[in-house]
């Protein structure tokens, strides 16, 4: 007949003395308590791997770390396990690599892969301001955490301080860019559902504000106060620059050399600069190569047009227009892109073709059907609209030392 192995008893446990060599002391079913002459106790489980049918020994722990009933409990999963041909050892060890794998995946790591991906479709401004807002609001309190342990409470508990100040188009912003976060986090495998879906539903919503700007029969007293505003010539060029050629505050801070072609007179800039990613070119009026001309004394040394104070090698800085213009005295009457609203609201009243000017501002439109048929950038069609605001422009500065110059405006055809 087959040995019995007696069941070891919590007394015989902890009054195992050790000997000179190490022994075991076996409580069956594969189990037993290894004494070393040093006197520390371990737990091991012998048994047969599933398919090559060699021993191995499998560590359960130290006593008194590990109970008996412990240990035993370990005994009662290994061997379930082992029933269904699966190896508890590689499986404890497959186990401790996910494990790994999901406590490296923290919210602020994922976060970065999320934005790489991400990147493909925004501008390198967006980019950055989704990173900087993220670091600033989230990851101080949740950026290490594994993002497979990140809660709607938890994020609740730290956004609710943004959201006392009222800074509620920020809440709402961080919500958007968390829960896309998650979603990527899903589709990539590392959590099984996203656990933020509705935390927006935790606070109120922003009462949607339209980006400052003046209406065109202001636009004269704007060039006046430009004129004589105590700012750089770079930054005064640049904000003449980003008016006549229509296009946002980032994309003319950002603009290079290399993209000009002064042969035909456009500005080429690439789809990775602007905010659709699809190329953009500007027709380029003689005022705005007056401006060109004028830079050509600073920055002619630099790749960037209108480069950084501190470092030419760098462009400058996207808020720099909205700096100065607040500073001239437009504080929350215009920001830098309002200049852009100025454009549309002119050219829509003057009866221009709404398709073209949509172009000139580079704007897609929300119907992908039409979008993905109307592939044209009305090129041709747009270089007597430039020329005309252009003009208009000038106009609005005329007595004021425009650095463009003081032609009267003059109708084109349309």
């Amino acid at each position: 007949m087959p040995k019995i192995t007696k069941p070891l008893t919590n007394t015989e446990v902890k009054q195992a003395k050790p000997k000179d060599k190490e022994f075991n002391l076996s409580d069956g079913d594969g189990l037993s308590l290894k004494v070393k002459p040093s006197g520390s106790k371990l737990w091991f489980f012998n048994y047969y791997r599933p398919h090559s049918k060699k021993r191995a020994n499998m560590s359960f722990g130290s006593f008194p770390e590990v109970s008996l009933a412990q240990a035993r409990a370990k005994r009662l999963d290994a061997r379930a396990l082992l029933a269904n041909d699966i190896d508890p050892q590689e499986h404890r060890n497959e186990q401790k690599r996910i494990n790994g794998i999901a406590h490296a995946n923290t919210l602020e790591h994922i976060t970065l892969k999320w934005l790489e991906v991400k990147k493909g479709a925004i501008s390198s401004a967006h980019a950055e301001d989704t990173w900087r807002s993220l670091e600033l609001h989230i990851f101080p309190n949740l950026g290490k955490t594994p993002i497979h342990k990140i809660s709607a409470i938890k994020t609740i508990e730290a956004i609710q301080p943004i959201a006392a100040k009222g800074s509620l188009e920020t809440v709402k912003r961080l919500c958007q860019r968390l829960n896309e976060v998650m979603i990527y986090a899903v589709n990539s495998g590392i959590i099984k559902s996203n656990p933020l879906a509705g935390i927006s539903k935790a606070f109120q919503n922003p009462v949607k504000k339209h980006l400052p700007t003046l209406k065109p029969d202001d636009l004269p007293l704007f060039m006046a106060t430009l004129s004589k505003a105590s700012i750089k010539l770079t930054t005064r060029c640049l904000i003449e620059w980003q008016l006549h050629t229509m296009v946002r505050p980032s994309e003319a801070a950002g603009s290079r050399w290399e993209e000009i072609d002064l042969n035909n007179q456009l500005w080429s800039i690439p789809a990775k600069r602007m905010k659709s990613k699809k190329p953009h070119t500007v027709p380029l009026t003689p005022q705005a190569l007056s401006l060109l001309d004028i830079m050509k004394t600073i920055s002619s040394n630099s790749e960037y047009i209108f480069p950084s104070d501190r470092d030419p090698r760098k462009p400058t800085n996207s808020q720099t227009a909205n700096t100065a213009i607040k500073r001239m005295g437009f504080d929350k009457q215009l920001v830098a892109h309002g200049l852009r609203s100025i454009a549309s609201t002119t050219l829509n009243e003057e009866g221009f073709d709404p398709d073209v000017i949509e172009a000139a501002l580079a704007h897609t439109g929300k119907n992908e059907v039409r979008n993905a048929y109307n592939r044209t950038d009305y090129l041709n069609r747009r270089k007597p609209i430039m020329a005309w605001w252009s003009q208009y422009i000038d106009k609005a500065a005329f007595g004021n030392m425009a650095l463009t110059g003081k032609n009267g405006l003059k109708v084109v055809s349309r």
